[in-house]
């Protein structure tokens, strides 16, 4: 049980031995408070909720309660105003926190609670024949994050990247390879190429508008199974994700699925047939939807006049075909919450189908807006920023200031990687995910504040005091961690584990960001007022205990949000 649980367990005790045989029907835990200041106490538990149950005053429920709790091993208790203010054994608290995180330090805040669970997790869903943009950075590194998280609480996770490989545009795409391309340059120049053919489609089909006809054939051909269609279209394919798996490798980012819309597109029918048969399809301007008045949404498109099927339907059939090969208890959507209506639409549909699963068990994670030094990002005005450019200018500028800094460090280009990837991802995952974004290179690539390379920076100092201690035999004097900076480290480094939860509980990745955050600026407070390789052989590995374990869980927290920790910088 962890100290806040502890306490917890400590006011239900004084509760019953106070009041034998009252049922007050509160969540102790769930009411405690840590207060603004450290000379209130360690937690503090407000009386005023216990009132109507036992018929008596806040503050003469404290007094009765204060007077009840009699555990010197964990804390002492004082009532003011009301409130329970509990102090911690500061001793035995540094001696607890620290054992049971160097038990076992890489696993610190995992757990088993989600043993036998399955979430799928659709994040990144980038573009077949279009460059990766830093629009899609948030989608790719919450994912990637999230991934993570349930992976460290003992979910079995299932990623899948859910490309967008499906519609017209890859038929004007081939007549364009077919009139004006060849292997070698697309071979050569990647989706650059590809774009420059498809950008020069829409040129040319401005004088020659048959090209639309014969681009519409092409696609045809692909829906049709043609063996040539088939085999450009699937090239394509492979020579997209051979670029974006450059930047993949980079964020350190993987998928168990590529499967994407046309993977879905021979399941479509199945899917609507089902919602003809339940008698969910109705007839409008001669498509076919599925009316949603009833919930106050607009009616959701499945089938166009025209015959065809939409993203939409294929977002259907995905759904169901990754509950019936997955069996999941979580399916999760990382993207931009500019999508909500279609996945509220979505989630109601597979409901209405006959699915009470949808309700609590699909989920739109969404995110904010991305932009860069104050402007927002446009294909269409040119203001588009590629995230390999993003990530190979964040590389040079970290390498620059590691020049300015320490200029002799070994493995400047590698430490420059894991810095200026760090800085980018960071950058991204400080803040919830529904705050939109705004991208500046001073702020990312500082050392100082609440950035990437700060916290690193602290792992890289707590890596440097570990070796300039070298062996040291004594045994932990605990009592040499009582000053309020030590503390404020330890109560950190026991939340972490509820940090943790609290991400997975949230879909909020930040949640983690920030913990490791609090942890680098309460260890760098610590380390600036104490001096660690002073005094005795036993307070002097008290202090290499606690410095120990910051390193180890600021190496998990930012694995945690997809960051390296470079043990030198």
């Amino acid at each position: 049980m962890e100290i806040k649980g502890m306490i917890a367990q400590v006011v239900e005790n004084a509760v019953k031995a106070a009041f034998p045989g009252v049922e007050t029907g509160i969540a102790y835990e769930a009411l405690l408070e840590v207060p603004p200041d450290s000379k209130m106490g360690d937690f503090a538990f407000p009386c005023f909720r216990l009132s109507k149950a036992l018929r008596m005053g806040p503050p003469m429920i404290a007094q009765k309660l204060c007077a009840a709790i009699d555990a010197p091993e964990l804390c002492r208790a004082e009532n003011v105003n009301g409130y329970l203010n509990f102090f911690l054994n500061r001793e035995n608290f540094a001696r607890d926190t620290l054992q049971k995180v160097m038990a076992d330090p890489e696993k610190w805040g995992s757990s088993q609670e989600g043993a036998g669970k399955t979430v799928c997790m659709d994040y990144s869903s980038i573009n077949i024949a279009k460059r990766f943009h830093i629009g899609h950075l948030s989608t790719t590194m919450i994912g990637n994050s999230l991934r993570r998280i349930y992976d460290f609480l003992g979910w079995k996770t299932v990623s899948i990247n859910h490309l967008g490989d499906w519609g017209t545009q890859f038929g004007k795409m081939i007549c364009a390879y077919k009139r004006w391309g060849n292997k070698e340059e697309v071979e050569k120049g990647g989706v650059d190429e590809m774009t420059r053919l498809y950008v020069r489609f829409h040129e040319e089909a401005k004088e020659h508008p048959e090209l639309e006809d014969e681009g519409r054939a092409w696609f045809k051909k692909i829906e049709d199974g043609d063996e040539e269609a088939l085999a450009i279209f699937n090239w394509f394919k492979e020579v997209t994700l051979k670029d974006a798996m450059k930047v993949y490798d980079l964020l350190g980012v993987r998928f168990d699925s590529y499967a994407g819309e046309s993977f879905y597109h021979d399941k479509t029918g199945a899917v609507v047939q089902e919602l003809r048969d339940k008698g969910l399809l109705t007839e409008s301007d001669g498509a076919q939807v599925v009316n949603l008045d009833e919930y106050k949404m607009p009616p959701f498109l499945v089938v166009k006049s025209d015959g065809a099927t939409l993203y939409a339907t294929r977002d259907l059939a995905a759904v169901l075909y990754r509950k019936n090969t997955y069996h999941f208890d979580k399916c999760l959507y990382v993207v931009a919450y500019q999508q909500d209506l279609h996945f509220r639409q979505l989630f109601q549909v597979v409901e209405m189908m006959g699915y009470p699963w949808a309700k609590d068990q699909l989920e739109h994670v969404a995110f904010g807006m991305v932009s860069y030094e104050g402007q927002s990002l446009s294909t269409r005005a040119g203001h588009v920023i590629y995230l390999d450019e993003l990530l190979k200018r964040a590389q040079e500028k970290a390498l620059d200031v590691i020049n300015q800094k320490n200029p002799n460090l070994e493995n400047k280009e590698e430490v420059a990687r894991q810095v200026g990837v760090g800085a980018v991802v960071y950058s991204d995952l400080q803040n919830s995910r529904i705050k939109d974004i705004d991208f500046w290179w001073d702020r990312a690539l500082n050392f100082d504040g609440e950035t990437g390379p700060y916290v690193q920076y602290t792992f890289a100092r707590c890596c440097s005091v570990m070796r300039k201690a070298g062996d040291m035999d004594a045994a932990p004097d605990y009592s040499a961690l009582q000053d309020d900076e030590a503390q404020a480290v330890l109560r950190l480094l026991a939340r972490f584990p509820e940090d943790v939860r609290a991400a997975c509980r949230t879909n909020e990745p930040f949640m983690v960001t920030r913990a490791v955050t609090e942890l680098a600026k309460a260890y760098n407070k610590y380390y600036y007022e104490h001096r660690i390789l002073e005094g005795e052989q036993s307070a002097q590995a008290a202090r290499m205990q606690l410095t120990d374990a910051v390193r180890r869980v600021i190496k998990t927290g930012l694995y945690l949000i997809g960051m390296e920790a470079p043990e030198r910088m």
